[in-house]
């Protein structure tokens, strides 16, 4: 959520911002000027309302101790009372289509963003060189079937298109990366959390993901006396929500998480003809890095978890780039986002597999999560931050066709080796 203050100090400047995100906010953003100056108009009445309630409330006693008829004084209360409900209603009215503007304005783009969209987005950095090979390569969908490693035609049994079954192998492969990213995480210091992978409707809202995004869930049917849950779409959800309604000490911060979570998505729309098998599904595995930091330090954190997430990427070898997106292609929560992509050879291009992304201030004021700072009385808003380190269901695809060799087989990355247990995978003999 904006703040307020900057809305009405710099109306302009949000608006313009906010457009170079692709959303014209003119509109949305006078009306929140004007029900913020009718809410605090009705807040003053009713308290003065109240306070002449109390008044004559107080007189009631004194008179009937001197026998002096309270007949007016009751009317007057009694008027006072429908005023004051009538004043209640209306405040709460102003205030609920108040809330329902402010949530739906995105965060802001910092200014250093180019405006629009993907087609805007700009690579700052390569690593490595694209993969030539002395043979006509396959893609990943028949290495991974002729290895054994994923049974596509099941998964679509169990539960239909846009899920698979890592088997053999290719279930070793999987559970290897996120060995590898957990391990590598833990020795830089981030403490691992296990989260609930149904989430109520107050985390959603927190990540900014709700109420627009809210369809693009799987809600679970629940009781009408229970909590209504959703299945996380990813850790984010849950960790930044972790501190919700909490005032954290300034020697707390920063707060360093990550979580291994399925994640579990819609994924509306149809699939475009390169990306067969898994790199795009309705659930996948993804390890999760998130920070709670003082406002001055999340620029370096944001830089800290690019760097994590590149060096993860290194590690296994690839050819990848970093890119800087654009403002209207950083989701609807976030300030700030790099996106780390893999060439997968099959597809002529690059396939994100990390977004790092920095919300500012932006989901602390959603979630009321704040800090003091030391001989301060005030709280002040955390930063909050996340990344992906890493997604697993491209990376696997860009380890087999980048790493396969001329008979059908796959070259295990070596920092994989000692969790997989063999250094290349074969093809299964019919």
């Amino acid at each position: 959520m904006l703040d307020i203050k900057l809305i009405k100090e710099n109306p302009n400047d949000v608006i313009a911002r906010l457009a170079a995100k692709g959303r014209d906010a003119a509109d949305d953003i006078h009306e929140i000027l004007e029900l913020d100056e009718k809410r605090r108009t009705l807040i003053a009445e009713t308290e003065n309302i109240k306070a002449e309630q109390n008044r004559q409330t107080k007189l009631v006693p004194q008179m009937k101790k001197e026998g002096k008829d309270t007949t007016e004084i009751f009317a007057k209360m009694k008027e006072l009372g429908a005023e004051y409900k009538a004043g209640e209603e209306k405040l709460s009215a102003v205030e609920a289509r108040y809330r329902e503007l402010m949530l739906g304005l995105p965060n802001l783009p910092d200014p250093d963003l180019a405006p629009g969209g993907k087609e805007n987005n700009e690579p700052i950095r390569y690593f490595g060189k694209p993969h030539e090979f002395a043979f006509e390569p396959k893609n990943h969908v028949d290495l991974c079937t002729s290895c054994g490693l994923i049974d596509y035609e099941r998964g679509v049994k169990l539960s239909g298109n846009g899920f698979w079954v890592y088997r053999g192998y290719g279930a070793r492969l999987e559970w290897a990366l996120l060995n590898y990213f957990i391990d590598t995480h833990i020795a830089d210091g981030y403490e691992l959390v296990l989260v609930p992978h149904m989430l109520g409707y107050e985390c959603g809202l927190t990540a900014g993901q709700f109420p627009k995004f809210a369809d693009e869930v799987y809600w679970l049917d629940t009781a009408e006396d229970e909590r209504r849950r959703f299945m996380l779409p990813t850790a984010e959800t849950a960790l930044v929500s972790l501190h919700r309604d909490e005032i954290l000490s300034e020697e707390e911060l920063p707060k360093k998480y990550i979580s291994y979570t399925p994640c579990f998505r819609r994924e509306a729309g149809s699939y475009r003809a390169d990306e067969r098998g898994m790199v795009r599904g309705h659930q996948f595995n993804k390890v999760e890095m998130v920070q709670y930091t003082k406002p001055e330090d999340s620029d370096a954190a944001f830089e800290e978890l690019v760097g994590k997430a590149e060096r993860l990427v290194a590690g296994l070898g690839f050819h990848f780039r970093t890119v800087k997106l654009a403002a209207a292609d950083c989701s609807a929560s976030m300030a700030r986002t790099y996106d780390i992509e893999i060439h997968i050879p099959s597809m002529n291009g690059y396939k994100e597999v990390s977004s790092v992304s920095n919300a500012r201030d932006y989901q602390a004021r959603r979630g009321m999560m704040r800090f003091k700072r030391e001989g301060s009385k005030k709280p002040e808003f955390v930063h909050t931050l996340n990344g992906s380190g890493l997604a697993t269901s491209r990376i696997l695809p860009a380890i087999v066709e980048q790493n396969q060799n001329a008979d059908g087989s796959v070259t295990v990355p070596e920092v994989l080796r000692k969790y997989v247990g063999v250094d290349v995978i074969k093809p299964i003999k019919k």
